[in-house]
């Protein structure tokens, strides 16, 4: 579990292929501190670290073919700047919202506004693709970034993002076409399901 507050980036530095899998060498400033087993978000998708050379500050992590299908993990290439944490500590404050990890689905950024001071992101999404929700107000996770929606349509939201936000994670490279992971909230997607059941049930 996280909470979509990013600790910084990593960038990826190797990519091999092996049957349907994929796997990732990436260099975190941390990278001397993981251990074989620990999950990490990546991009809001959470993976296990297969591997650590912690000399180089540098780790594996693998993709199955799932992964790689429902996730922006596909447009990774060498150099490719993502955005990590490590999983939540139970001791501390819980400063973003619920994130698990689990990827829902990829959505393309289609207009990027300067507001004067912080920056304004549009995105797309298939709204038909359940579970798929976004409120005004409400929690949503792009590539594992905590962050408030601002406008809500189907299949069309937005969010602000503020200059520190902007610098350290890897907003800065958005542009228009940009393919990102979405995380919905999920006490939303319980909602929503639980909602779906109901209206099925009433039909019959």
């Amino acid at each position: 579990m996280f909470t979509g507050i990013i600790e910084t980036t990593a960038r990826v530095v190797n990519i091999e292929k092996e049957n349907t899998n994929y796997h990732f060498t990436l260099e975190v400033p941390f990278g001397d501190e993981l251990a074989i087993d620990q999950s990490m978000a990546h991009d809001g998708c959470c993976l296990t670290v297969v591997k650590v050379d912690k000399a180089k500050k540098q780790y594996v992590v693998t993709a199955m073919d799932e992964t790689m299908l429902k996730t922006n993990l596909s447009t990774w290439q060498v150099g490719t700047e993502v955005n990590v944490e490590r999983s939540m500590r139970m001791d501390g404050r819980f400063d973003g919202h619920i994130v698990q990890g689990h990827v829902d689905q990829t959505a393309t950024c289609i207009r990027v506004v300067d507001d004067n001071g912080s920056w304004r992101f549009y995105f797309n999404y298939d709204a038909k693709n359940a579970p798929s929700i976004t409120v005004p107000k409400g929690s949503i996770s792009i590539n594992g970034v905590s962050l408030t929606v601002v406008d809500s349509e189907p299949g069309m939201f937005s969010v602000a993002i503020i200059p520190y936000t902007y610098q350290v994670t890897n907003f800065h490279n958005f542009r228009e076409g940009t393919v990102v992971n979405i995380e919905f909230d999920v006490f939303g997607k319980y909602v929503q399901r639980l909602l779906e059941q109901y209206m099925a049930a009433q039909k019959q």
